[in-house]
């Protein structure tokens, strides 16, 4: 973070760190007097809001205003669009059957163990996927040709995210759907537009991160981090899990890229074979 002196980062990040726990300790309480630990996917997005709000305000006078500006802003945009997609999706739904499996295997009481692994794990991820973020912010480098290959990447990967969950929203909001499986629009291409679409907001926000060899390796942790639980952590992997058994997913997967789009084909692991 140029031009941060350390003992003023180590607290700023200190800040930001608690912006996050903050958060989802709310989140939390909230879970537990509604009995609904669903909730916390709803302050995923607005965690991160929060962090790159803060940062903005604890790195007035030290980063590029212009760059200050551009990466909070970005991140809101998609923290609170995505939060706001999350609450629609969820409104009259009971537990998601994630939490149950994982509660059930609290060994011991069910609230603290959802407390250490699913809340402040949670603000641990968004701080440290934040990084990035908070990096920009900070940084008193103009805005160059990389950061603005950083918002069109950006802005690519939030188009996916955003046109793939409307597409689905409204495929399942068709009666004539119900047991169907989402195989239009994007979803021909990919079988997660919206997971694809994420991966892509953060490594536009890491080029915005990148402003010096040490700044750029610092934070490469954040997309990595986020690419790897949407392809095999928390995302596609476990979601999948819970489709396998549903009639048509195992075709549909079969002819469809299971992350980064590609042209609709027949069943792609039958052309692999010799």
């Amino acid at each position: 973070m140029n031009g941060t002196d350390g003992g003023t980062l180590a607290l700023h990040l200190a800040v930001t760190a608690a912006t996050a726990a903050a958060v989802l300790l709310v989140t939390f309480a909230v879970a537990v007097r509604r009995g609904l630990h669903r909730i916390v996917d709803i302050a995923w997005g607005i965690a991160f809001s929060a962090v790159a709000f803060v940062t903005w305000l604890l790195s007035a006078g030290d980063g590029d205003d212009g760059r200050r500006l551009l990466v909070v802003a970005a991140t809101v945009v998609w923290g609170l669009r995505l939060s706001a997609h999350i609450a629609r999706r969820s409104r009259g739904h009971g537990e998601d059957p994630r939490y149950t499996a994982l509660l059930d295997k609290a060994p011991g009481n069910r609230t603290w163990y959802a407390l250490r692994t699913v809340y402040l794990g949670q603000a641990a991820l968004v701080w440290l996927i934040s990084l990035p973020v908070q990096s920009a912010a900070h940084s008193a480098e103009p805005l160059g040709v990389l950061a603005f290959c950083g918002i069109a990447v950006w802005a690519l990967g939030l188009g996916f995210e955003a046109v793939g969950d409307h597409q689905l929203a409204r495929f399942k909001a068709d009666p004539a759907n119900r047991g169907r499986i989402m195989d239009r629009g994007l979803w021909a291409w990919t079988r997660h537009p919206n997971y694809f679409g994420d991966s892509l907001v953060w490594w536009g926000l890491y080029l915005l991160a990148c402003t010096s060899r040490q700044s750029a390796l610092a934070v490469l942790v954040s997309p990595v981090l986020m690419t790897l639980l949407l392809t095999v952590g928390s995302g596609k992997r476990l979601l999948e899990k819970h489709m396998a058994d549903r009639p048509g997913y195992a075709a549909y997967a079969a002819r469809t890229s299971g992350f980064l789009p590609l042209p609709p084909g027949r069943d792609r692991a039958a052309r692999r074979r010799p």
